[in-house]
């Protein structure tokens, strides 16, 4: 073994004190010696647009025999662009009513080993959720967004104290981006015990010493955002934790064995509150006066409730009262509520006309992301409706269940989505029924993509020029119309119209917009578009003698593009269908040289069909495609991206019209 020189022995002792020094100089309270030693770490070299990588993700969490949740969290993060820049933030959330921020403290260490404090003079206080008229939930923030460069290591450290309301718990290792170290810990009281279920990964076991529970990983690699992925949560590890105390004899009503236990906890807190006094009799009579059939009376009480203003009050959330929703009378006194206030009062309201109908709580934007695996309330963020229907009812989304029979699911918020129809990011979702033993959890209806339809119908006259002039005739059903429906609606007239625009002229350059005239038909989930529409320079006339010009004038509304040439993420392709028909008159004078060939393109997750016919001076060009609500795996990309590869080019290839 060789030794190293004194000379270069007190060289590095010099440097490491002119670094200790470096370190504390500007620092009225200098970085905790986790985050100092986080900060020593050289992280691997990642792709260049990785902003920044966690060094340091910690959670310790204590539960005292007094039954208080005392949180620390110790995070550090490094910064390797300026894009990186936004991820120096700490965030404490607290419930006013149940719990407290008891210190939020963040350092910065600059590259050149200078540090600067972040103490209370930089902590903002905020509300959580600005959009709500109260919330008990707020924000402590310390940002440091602005303070930091390539190079720097923010961290911060919070210590919190609340009440649970539940003995569970969820940690995720990462975000998108690569990590270090990513720690979990649980200390329990004696006598008590905690497991945990995995998510996303192979199963990660924790370290267990008395009543003290660990869960690790390192060294876990960035996420990359791609077109069509999964959410995070379903792609980074994560893990569910419960605890109890081992002593079965000890009274527990925070902790659920299976998922008809949370129904029966829901279910007491859902089921007082659906109170028929004479004023909900009435509104239901007077709702459904011209109703004749059990859909038409659903129908009108759905629209009413939907149309109610949406307002969140939220009182008392760490009792519970997060889960329950207001007195279905006092919703119809003020007007207004949150989902769960809507729901319920849709329920008080067909309970009057003896129509039963049951709570369901739900997961709104993913679809995939309640797991059957942990029976949990805390897995929700939404409440729907679950309305019983009678054989004489059908939509596409009812569903029979083996203990309730059919029920026919509506989202009584989705001021957009009429009975009868869901919206997509709820379709297919894990959802409790709340309705006492006979509830649970149930997989929610998946239109069928014929429901969820786009017929187009297109009429163009092409003169000798190459200038067009045409009408565009669009009718959509389903979740398509909701879409059409929301863009007309929170758009002004003038915006909604340069939109218009916007799509036209991506597809012919210079296009004119002539006129709109739209159909809102929300009862039926329709919406009927009409655009009449001109293009100066739609073809190119070559040598006064070919004519050249593309028989697709618009693209689909949610086309795909995918154009990386590997994949790390699965696919997630929607359920939907489109068909248009384009017919050309063609210019006197002119015949049909070349037209593209015929595509047929069919794989199990969609169907993709062209077809040109000329008859009598016209030329008609149809297409069609239907895709299947399904997921592919990333090692299947390749199909995923030939199939959008042949649609494209199917959809630039030129007609050429030769003169006579």
């Amino acid at each position: 073994m060789k030794t190293v020189p004194r000379f270069f022995r007190s060289l590095v002792v010099a440097t490491f004190v002119a670094s200790l020094l470096a370190l504390t100089a500007y620092a009225d309270d200098p970085p905790p010696s986790w985050m100092r030693q986080a900060a020593t770490v050289k992280p691997p070299v990642y792709e260049k647009d990785v902003p920044a990588v966690v060094l340091h993700d910690e959670q310790q969490v204590t539960l005292g025999t007094d039954g208080r949740l005392v949180t620390i969290e110790n995070y550090a993060v490094k910064l390797l662009n300026r894009e990186g820049r936004h991820f120096a933030v700490a965030r404490a959330f607290y419930l006013v009513s149940a719990g407290k921020v008891r210190s939020i403290e963040a350092w910065l260490i600059r590259p050149d080993g200078t540090v600067k404090n972040y103490g209370k003079e930089k902590i903002l206080d905020l509300i959580a959720d600005p959009d709500d008229v109260y919330n008990e939930g707020r924000m402590k923030i310390i940002d440091a967004s602005d303070d930091v460069d390539t190079g720097s290591v923010f961290g911060y450290s919070v210590v919190n104290e609340d009440t649970p309301l539940f003995y569970q718990d969820t940690w995720q290792f990462q975000s998108r981006l690569p990590t270090l170290v990513s720690r979990y810990t649980l200390n329990l009281p004696q006598g008590w015990k905690a497991s945990g279920i995995t998510f996303n990964t192979a199963e990660v076991a924790p370290s267990v010493s008395g009543s003290s529970y660990v869960w690790e990983m390192r060294n876990l690699a960035p996420i990359p955002p791609e077109p069509m992925s999964p959410a995070v949560s379903n792609l980074a590890p994560r893990i569910a934790v419960n605890y109890s105390p081992d002593n079965s004899t000890q009274a527990v009503n925070r902790a659920f064995a299976n998922w008809l236990d949370v129904s029966n906890w829901a279910t007491s807190l859902y089921e007082p509150q659906v109170i028929i006094d004479d004023n909900i009799a009435v509104k239901a009579r007077d709702l459904t006066a011209n109703a004749k059939t059990e859909l038409e009376k659903i129908q009108a009480i759905g629209s009413y409730v939907q149309n109610l203003q949406y307002i969140s009050i939220d009182i008392g959330v760490a009792h519970g009262n997060g889960y329950k929703p207001r007195a279905s009378n006092l919703v119809l006194s003020r007007g207004y509520g949150d989902c769960k206030d809507k729901a319920n009062l849709m329920r008080a309201l067909l309970k009057a006309l003896k129509i039963d109908a049951y709570p369901v709580v739900i997961y709104s934007g993913d679809p995939t992301f309640v797991r059957k695996e942990w029976a949990s309330p805390r897995q929700f963020n939404h409440c729907i409706i679950a309305v019983k229907v009678s054989d004489a009812t059908n939509a596409p989304t009812v569903m029979t269940h083996e203990k309730l029979g059919r029920l026919l699911i509506f989202d009584a918020t989705d001021q957009f989505t009429p009975v009868g129809d869901l919206p997509d990011y709820l379709q297919g979702s894990n959802a409790l029924i709340v309705a006492g033993d006979n509830g649970g959890l149930a997989t929610m209806p998946i239109a069928p993509p014929e429901t969820d339809r786009l017929e187009r119908n297109i009429t163009v006259n092409l003169n000798d020029s190459g200038s067009i002039s045409g009408k565009i005739s669009e009718k959509a059903t389903g979740q398509t119309s909701a879409y059409f429906r929301r863009e007309q609606r929170e758009l002004s007239p003038s915006d909604f119209r340069q939109a218009i625009e916007g799509w036209l002229t991506r597809g012919a350059t210079g296009a004119k917009l002539v006129n709109i005239e739209a159909r809102d038909r929300q009862a039926q989930a329709g919406y009927d578009l009409d655009v009449e529409f001109s293009a100066p320079s739609y073809g190119q006339l070559m040598q006064n003698r070919l004519l050249i010009f593309k028989p697709v004038i618009v693209g689909r509304r949610n086309a795909v593009f995918l154009t990386e040439p590997k994949r790390t993420n699965p696919i997630e392709l929607d359920s939907n269908s489109m068909k248009e028909t384009v017919t050309f008159q063609l210019p006197t004078g002119f015949a049909v040289d070349e037209i593209p060939t015929p595509v047929s393109l069919e794989t199990p997750f969609g169907k993709y069909v062209t077809n040109y016919e000329t008859k009598d001076g016209k030329l008609v060009f149809t297409r069609s495609i239907t895709m299947n609500r399904t997921r592919v795996a990333a090692d299947k990309y390749a199909g995923v991206k030939d199939f959008f590869a042949k649609i494209l080019d199917a959809e630039q290839s030129p007609v050429v019209l030769v003169r006579k």
